[in-house]
């Protein structure tokens, strides 16, 4: 199955155009930045640099991924609606993607102008991708290895770990599809880290064309993670190198969209590798020419 274009709220990406989703955490304890975007001004600054920077679609998230204090689907909400609402009358363009599981927070996004909803927990609660289909916005259909959100694994086992990403995310596109999420704003997701120990990450990213070769667009989440942490022994502010090096072996490999923290070393990386694979030109090319 080809790669066809990928259509997210007002744009279109074909097949060899790298998309770059940024984060923005609305969390006061978000594992990398510590809640340096809670508030709305420093979370705005953020996104207009995002953008400046290259980013096409902006991630916004009211719960960080990891264990911690309980947040309820009210203060998600209220940690994300008014934001999406403000980047919206700002951004009329930009993609803006929500990471949620809970299909009450969806819904009250998608009411303000969310483009996309990215469900980083596959699927947990089924009523999201019914949300996504009744307002015709796109969604990431993510293996989570059937983990409870905000849990860690633990001695998780499969006998091959990309054939369950396969057969679980595959069994989400083709339920979001049948219920009439539009196909072309579908989205899979191999979860690194979600479920997963660090040789399955690393399998899982090994293993990346076997995604690609399905035909829907793949998205991954590779940013300063624990499996590159551990790959390298390196805290979380010193992971950079790894993530860039693991994005550009997924960029290789075919996936479509990348979701970062660092978007503009993440924009090199992704422009130097379609140039290597002869989709995109050089910005310049005077060398032997003069």
């Amino acid at each position: 199955m080809s790669q066809g274009t990928l259509r997210l709220g007002r744009r279109e990406f074909t097949a060899h155009e790298p998309v770059i989703m940024a984060i923005v955490n609305r969390t006061p304890d978000s594992f990398y930045d510590q809640g340096a975007t809670f508030h709305d001004e420093p979370a705005l600054a953020r996104v207009e640099q995002a953008v400046a920077d290259g980013a096409a679609i902006i991630d916004i998230g009211g719960v960080k991924a990891g264990p911690g204090d309980e947040v309820s689907a009210a203060e998600e909400a209220r940690r994300t609606v008014g934001f999406v609402a403000e980047v919206r009358r700002r951004f009329p363009d930009v993609v803006i993607s929500v990471d949620t599981w809970r299909h009450e927070v969806g819904e009250a996004v998608c009411e303000v102008g969310a483009d996309l909803l990215n469900d980083a927990w596959g699927g947990v609660d089924p009523k999201l991708a019914e949300v996504a289909a009744r307002y015709g916005v796109g969604l990431v259909c993510t293996h989570a290895g059937g983990a409870e959100p905000r849990t860690r694994p633990h001695r998780v086992t499969y006998d091959d770990v990309v054939a369950d990403i396969l057969k679980v995310t595959l069994g989400l596109v083709e339920r979001a599809v049948a219920l009439g999420v539009p196909r072309e704003s579908v989205l899979i997701d191999p979860g690194h880290d979600f479920g997963k120990n660090t040789r399955h990450s690393l399998e899982a990213t090994r293993r990346l064309g076997e995604m690609v070769d399905t035909g829907w667009p793949v998205l991954v989440s590779l940013s300063n993670k624990d499996f590159v942490g551990e790959t390298l022994d390196r805290p979380v502010k010193e992971r950079v190198l790894g993530t860039l090096a693991t994005t550009a072996v997924s960029a290789w490999l075919g996936a479509r969209v990348y979701r970062v923290h660092e978007v503009a070393e993440t924009r090199q990386v992704l422009d130097m590798v379609a140039t290597i694979a002869g989709h995109r030109a050089p910005a310049v090319a005077r060398r032997g020419l003069a």
